[in-house]
């Protein structure tokens, strides 16, 4: 009886153990994914933050022309430093977003026993963190549109933090979440066809051995997610970009859009903004899986 006694406790303390060193070995492995996630939001917003401003403007009817021209009338009117003002919080909300994006992703892609390649769980793993993700990304959406406007208008506001401080004193704290629902919307269709079309092209291309794997398959997943979810986003600025004292819905929006610019008024903007998907994700997808190179050997070593 003691030798069965003792056996038995020495498989609980061996269970325990195991357990010990699998929760280890998670814990490390999504501090890695966070550590990833946090390069990416980094380089990404740096990279792209000047051709969002120049999205913002042709989305909410600024009138100069293209790309180019948009981008030199901001920088002749208002000065080089226009094309970065309200990047802080974009600089914070981003670099945490894409640390939970990426982490939770992680996390649903092991979850849902999905493959690498063109697996649909991929999608499905992504359209999962939509609504964690637009917690976040409302408020810094609404802060960098009303703080990219305001150059246009009132020049009301010194930074980011006053901007906040000013319109929640006004409209109260609940103003930060306006625009809440169609942004959720959004980040479903942008992150489910994110993580979907980048596993598919990145596993053919890494196969096939084309150079720069990696910020190929991240760029043509950031334009076509962007494509894909671009009218979502110019109903979002519309939503948020409005006088905030005055109700604004999202179909009224859109009827507003569509009898004011016709069905292409939808994608008003949308030169720029796949240019900076581009860009953006190629970099972004970049300093993920370098940051997991340096930490464990690669994405999926370890």
């Amino acid at each position: 009886q003691i030798d069965a006694l003792q056996e038995e406790q020495t498989i609980v303390m061996d269970s325990r153990v195991e357990d010990d060193g699998r929760a280890a070995s998670y814990l490390k492995f999504f501090t890695q994914e966070a550590a990833g996630g946090l390069a990416a939001g980094i380089i990404g917003t740096i990279i792209g933050f000047p051709l969002d401003v120049i999205k913002t403007r042709m989305q909410t009817g600024y009138k100069a022309g293209g790309i180019l021209a948009t981008g030199s009338q901001i920088v002749a009117k208002e000065g080089l430093g226009a094309m970065y003002k309200g990047v802080g919080p974009p600089l914070m909300s981003l670099s945490i977003l894409n640390t939970v994006n990426f982490t939770a992703y992680s996390f649903l892609h092991q979850y849902y026993e999905a493959e690498r390649g063109w697996d649909w769980r991929n999608g499905l793993a992504g359209l999962s963190v939509a609504p964690i993700a637009s917690s976040v990304s409302t408020i810094e959406n609404l802060v960098k549109t009303q703080m990219q406007l305001d150059n246009v208008t009132r020049q009301q506001y010194k930074n980011s933090l006053h901007c906040v401080k000013t319109i929640t004193e006004k409209h109260g704290p609940i103003v930060v979440y306006r625009g809440h629902v169609i942004n959720t919307v959004r980040e479903a269709a942008f992150i489910s066809t994110y993580f979907f079309v980048y596993e598919g092209l990145r596993k053919r291309l890494v196969e096939e051995r084309v150079p720069g794997s990696i910020p190929i398959a991240g760029g043509i997943a950031g334009a076509i997610s962007w494509t894909v979810s671009f009218p979502l986003d110019c109903i979002r600025a519309g939503v948020q970009g409005t006088d905030l004292s005055r109700r604004a819905s999202s179909l009224g929006i859109l009827k507003k859009l569509v009898s004011e610019r016709g069905i292409l008024g939808l994608y008003s903007g949308v030169a720029p903004s796949i240019v900076r998907a581009f860009l953006v994700s190629g970099s972004r997808f970049s300093a993920y899986e370098g940051a997991l190179w340096l930490l464990r050997g690669g994405r999926d070593a370890g």
